[in-house]
C-alpha cells in the first residue's frame, strides 16, 4: 500500500520550529503482548516493515544463552499466538512476512532504522522510562516516538529526554483488538511539535483506518474515562433497581444502539481485573470528579476479583458457559445473581417495552420509545442517560474542548452507534436536561445557557454539512475534516433523485449519484434490483457522470432476499422464481454494460448477491473490513445472479497459450463449492472476488463512498461502454470430469454431504459451459441461461428447501 509524505509548516506553537517531514517505511513496536503483537500486525496490514521486540526470557538454560531462537522465544510465541487468535490480526496471513522479531538485549539498536517507535510494554512507569532512555539513545533524529499507555499520564514519561525526542513524542492509544477497533487516541504533551500532532491525526485516519481523536493528557483520556463511567453507572443502577444482569444486558445492547454484549457481558469480555484497575485509576487520579460515587467497586465485582473470575479470560465472570446442554443441544449458560452471589441458569428476559421496541427498525425512534417506557427498561435507560448527560457536559473542557470528540471516541472505542451528545439530541436537549435534574445530576452551566439562547441541539446539518455546537464561540461550527467523508445521513434534508421502499438515490455532488440500500439487513429484493436499474437509467439519460452503489450501514448487504426465494420455492412458483432470477442477472449485467461508470463501495458483509453485484461493477472500493463471498451453497443453491458465470469468465481470462487450465478451473470450482468467504478485502483478491486491475481497498471504512466517488470521476473521463463477451473459453466435458473428481475428494474427506455434491456438480456444469465437447467458447448469455436453469433445479430440491427454512429460522446453515 502506498504510504504518505506529510510536509506541513508549523505554527508558532511548534516549539522546535521545524517541519515534520518523513515518509513512514518502518516501524518498531516495543513489547509483544496482546496489544503489541496486534499493533505490529496492523502496521504490517498497511504495507510497512515492522520490527517487534521484547525481553529475553529470564529462564534460559546456559546452553540456550547463545541461541537466537531461544533468546527470541517470548516475542516469537507472542506473535504466533496473536496470528492464530480468534480475531485474526492480519488482513492476510502472508502479511506476517513483513514483521521481523528480536529482543531488547541484542536488537535494540535496530530501531535506528525505524521512522516510528511505539512503546507497548507493561503499564509501569519505571519500566517505560527505562525503555524510553534506550530509545533516546538509539533512535534516529526526527523519528516519531509514542506510547500506547492506557492510563499513565504522558507527561510523566518525559523526564530526562532530549529536545528532539520530546518534540516527536506523544501518546497513541490503540484499542483492543487493534485491527478491528476503530479508535486511536492521540495525546500530545506541551513539548510535542504541532506538525507531529497533525501528522499522527492524519496518518491514523488515512493509513491506519482509525477514527483519530485528539485528547488532553487527563486520566484514562476520553473513551475510557466516559465509557468506564457509563459502565460503572449501570453497575450502580442495577443494584438500586433490583434488576438481573440478563435484563440489564438486554436493555443496554442493540435495543439502544450498543453492542450485543450489553454491560455485564462486556465486562466479561474486557476482563474485570482490567476494568477495576481503570475504575480505581479514575477514582485515585480524579479526586474532584463530581460523580466519584459512581466509581465505587460494587460488592459483586469485588466477589469476582477475589475469586479470580475475571470473565472470558478465566472462563467465568458474570456468566459461565458450562459443558451441560439444554433441550435444544445448546450449552447451558449460568448467570450470577448479584444479591446471593450464586450462579443459576440464565433466564430469558421478558420486558414489554423491549418486545415492542424490537419492531421499531429506526434507532432514533427506538431510543425515544424506550426512553419514555414506564417499566424497568425505561427507568434504567432514563437514569443511566441522566448521569451520562451530566457527566459528559462537565468533561468539557477538562478532557476535550469539543463535544464531537467525546462522541467520536465512544462510538469508535466502545462500538456504540451514537455517542452521548447524540443520545441527548435524540431524546431532546430539554427532555435530557429535565431528566438529569429530576435525578439530582448536576449538568454543566454551558448547556443551560445554550438552551436559554435558543439552541436546541448539539448538532445540526446545514447544506449537507454537519456542524456541532461550540461552547466557546456559542455558535455552530463545521466538524473539522468531516468534508472528506460522504455520510449519507447528511443528505437526508435534500430531496432524493429517486426513491422506493428499498433504495434512495442521492446526488452526492460533482455529477455523481449514490444508490443507498435501505431494506432490512440490506437484503437484495425486487425493490433494490429495480432501484439499481432505475439509477443506471437516470444516470445515462440525465447526463450524470456515474453511479456509486454504497451505504453507511454496518453491512453492504447480506445477499439476496432469501425469504422471497424460499416463498417461491415452497409454493412451487417456478415461473415467478425464474423471472426473479432473470431480473437479478440482467441487473448485474446492467451494472457492467451501462454507458456510465458504476462503482461499488462495500463494508462488512458482502455476501451472495452483494458479491455478484460488485463483481459486475466497473470497480469496487472495498473497506478493508469487508467480508466477501459467494455463500449460496450454504442454502442449497448456486450463485444465480451472474456469480457462477462470472467465475467461468474470470477463469477464461486467466487461461494462456499452453496452459493446462484445469488447476485454474478447480480453484474457481472449490471457491464456490465450499462457499469460501474472504475475511478481509485484501483476502478477497486471493479468491478472485476482487481483481487487482480494477478493484481497490480503503482501510478507513468511512472513506469508502468518498473514494468510490473519486473512482467514478476518474473513469468518467473518456469512459467507453464495454461490449458483451461472446467468446469465453470453457472446458466442457474435460473440465466436468476434473471437477467431479475434486467433488468426490471433498466427499471422501467428509468436507461435503451427498446434497453438497449435487450442488457442486451444478456449479461445475455452469463453470464448464455444460456437457460440451472439443475446445468450445460460449457467450455470457449462454452461461447466464444455464446458471439460471441450475439454480431453479436446485430450488425445487427438498433438501435445499430444508436448508433455506433452517437459515430463515436460525440464521445458521444446515448441512444435510
Amino acid at each position: 500500500m502506498e504510504n504518505t509524505l506529510i510536509s506541513e509548516k508549523t505554527d508558532q506553537s511548534d516549539k522546535v520550529g521545524k517541519t515534520f517531514n518523513r515518509k513512514i517505511r518502518k516501524v518498531a513496536v516495543l513489547g509483544s503482548g496482546l496489544m503489541g503483537s496486534g499493533i505490529a500486525c496492523h502496521f504490517a496490514n498497511i504495507g510497512l516493515e515492522v520490527l517487534l521486540l521484547d525481553i529475553v526470557p529470564f529462564d534460559l538454560k546456559e546452553e540456550e544463552k547463545g541461541n537466537p531462537a531461544a533468546r527470541n522465544r517470548i516475542v516469537n510465541e507472542s506473535l504466533k499466538n496473536a496470528i492464530k487468535s480468534k480475531f485474526a490480526p492480519l488482513y492476510d496471513k502472508k502479511f506476517a512476512s513483513r514483521i521481523k522479531t528480536g529482543n531488547f538485549d541484542d536488537d535494540f539498536e535496530k530501531i535506528g532504522d525505524c521512522d516510528w517507535v511505539i512503546e507497548v510494554v507493561v503499564e509501569r512507569l519505571d519500566i517505560k522510562k527505562q525503555i524510553f532512555e534506550k530509545v533516546d539513545q538509539y533512535r534516529k533524529a526526527g523519528s516519531l516516538v509514542t506510547s500506547n499507555t492506557s492510563g499513565i499520564p504522558i507527561q510523566m514519561m518525559m523526564e530526562g529526554r532530549s529536545e528532539d525526542f520530546l518534540s516527536h513524542f506523544a501518546g497513541t492509544h490503540f484499542f483492543n483488538p487493534p485491527r478491528y477497533m476503530r479508535l486511536l487516541e492521540i495525546i500530545p504533551t506541551p513539548a510535542t511539535s504541532q506538525s507531529v500532532v497533525d501528522f499522527l491525526m492524519h496518518y491514523g485516519d488515512r493509513f491506519l483506518g482509525k477514527q483519530t481523536v485528539l485528547c488532553k493528557d487527563t486520566p484514562a483520556f476520553i473513551a475510557n474515562r466516559v465509557g468506564v463511567y457509563a459502565m460503572a453507572k449501570i453497575f450502580q443502577l442495577t443494584s438500586e433497581l433490583g434488576m438481573t444482569i440478563e435484563e440489564v444486558d438486554k436493555v443496554t445492547g442493540p435495543a439502544i444502539g450498543r453492542p450485543k454484549t450489553g454491560t455485564f457481558r462486556l465486562g466479561d469480555l474486557v476482563g474485570h481485573d482490567t476494568s477495576v484497575k481503570v475504575i480505581q485509576g479514575i477514582r485515585e487520579n480524579c479526586p474532584n470528579d463530581e460523580q466519584a460515587s459512581a466509581f465505587e467497586i460494587p460488592k459483586y465485582l469485588e466477589f469476582l476479583i477475589e475469586n479470580k473470575w475475571f470473565g472470558n479470560k478465566s472462563k467465568k465472570g458474570f456468566y459461565e458457559k458450562t459443558k451441560e446442554k439444554d433441550e435444544k443441544g445448546r450449552p447451558v449458560i449460568l448467570a450470577l445473581n448479584l444479591e446471593t452471589l450464586e450462579y443459576a441458569p440464565s433466564q430469558k428476559v421478558d420486558i414489554p417495552s423491549l418486545k415492542a421496541a424490537k419492531q421499531i427498525e429506526e434507532l432514533s425512534k427506538r431510543i425515544q420509545y424506550i426512553f419514555k417506557a414506564e417499566d424497568k427498561a425505561g427507568e434504567l435507560f432514563r437514569r443511566s442517560l441522566a448521569g451520562l448527560f451530566a457527566y459528559v457536559s462537565n468533561r468539557i473542557p477538562e478532557i476535550s474542548d469539543n463535544l464531537y470528540a467525546i462522541d467520536d471516541a465512544i462510538r469508535a472505542g466502545f462500538a456504540w452507534e451514537i455517542g452521548p451528545f447524540q443520545y441527548w439530541d435524540t431524546v431532546g436537549l430539554e427532555a435530557g436536561l429535565a431528566i438529569a435534574e429530576k435525578h439530582g445530576e448536576q449538568v454543566a452551566d454551558w448547556v443551560k445557557k445554550m438552551l436559554a439562547e435558543g439552541h436546541t441541539s448539539f448538532y445540526k446539518i446545514e447544506d449537507g454539512v454537519k456542524k456541532y455546537y461550540d461552547k466557546d464561540s456559542k455558535s455552530y461550527q463545521a466538524i473539522p475534516g468531516a468534508e472528506q467523508f460522504i455520510i449519507l445521513d447528511n443528505y437526508r434534508e435534500q430531496a432524493p433523485v429517486f426513491k422506493n421502499s428499498e433504495v434512495i438515490l442521492h446526488d452526492i455532488g460533482d455529477g455523481v449519484l449514490c444508490l443507498e440500500f435501505t431494506s432490512k439487513m440490506n437484503a437484495i429484493g425486487e425493490g433494490i434490483l429495480r432501484g439499481i436499474n432505475e439509477a443506471v437509467r437516470i444516470a445515462e439519460e440525465d447526463g450524470w457522470k456515474g453511479l456509486v452503489i454504497g451505504n453507511n450501514a454496518t453491512n453492504f448487504t447480506v445477499g439476496a432476499n432469501l425469504m422471497m426465494i424460499g416463498m417461491f420455492a415452497f409454493q412451487q412458483e417456478f415461473d415467478e422464481l425464474n423471472m426473479a432470477v432473470d431480473l437479478f442477472q440482467q441487473t448485474t449485467m446492467r451494472c457492467r454494460y451501462s454507458s456510465i461508470p458504476v462503482v461499488a463501495a462495500t463494508q462488512g458483509y458482502t455476501f451472495g448477491g452483494g458479491c455478484e453485484t460488485i463483481m459486475h461493477c466497473d470497480a469496487a472500493v472495498c473497506a478493508a473490513e469487508s467480508y466477501i463471498g459467494l455463500v449460496e451453497v450454504g442454502v442449497g443453491l448456486i450463485p444465480g445472479g451472474g456469480g457462477t458465470k462470472e467465475f467461468a469468465l474470470r477463469a477464461s481470462d486467466k487461461f494462456f497459450e499452453g496452459d493446462v487450465m484445469i488447476p485454474t478451473l478447480i480453484e474457481k470450482f472449490k471457491t464456490i463449492a465450499m462457499a469460501s468467504v474472504a475475511t478481509s478485502a485484501y483476502e478477497a483478491f486471493n479468491y478472485d472476488y476482487l481483481l487487482a486491475n480494477k478493484d481497490s481497498v480503503v482501510v478507513n471504512t468511512q472513506r469508502n463512498i468518498g473514494e468510490a466517488k473519486k473512482k467514478v470521476l476518474e473513469l468518467a473521463d473518456g469512459y467507453v461502454q464495454p461490449i458483451k463477451r461472446e467468446h469465453i473459453r470453457v472446458l466442457g466435458q474435460t473440465g466436468l470430469a476434473a471437477c467431479y473428481i475434486a467433488a468426490n475428494e471433498l466427499q471422501l474427506g467428509r468436507y461435503a454431504s451427498e446434497h453438497d455434491i449435487k450442488i457442486a456438480k451444478k456449479v461445475a456444469y455452469v463453470l464448464c459451459g455444460g456437457d460440451l465437447t472439443g475446445n468450445p467458447t460460449v457467450s455470457e448469455q449462454y452461461l447466464l441461461d444455464i446458471e439460471r436453469e441450475a439454480f431453479l433445479s436446485l430450488a425445487g430440491e427438498q433438501k435445499t428447501m430444508e436448508r433455506i427454512q433452517h437459515m430463515l429460522q436460525t440464521n445458521k446453515p444446515l448441512r444435510n
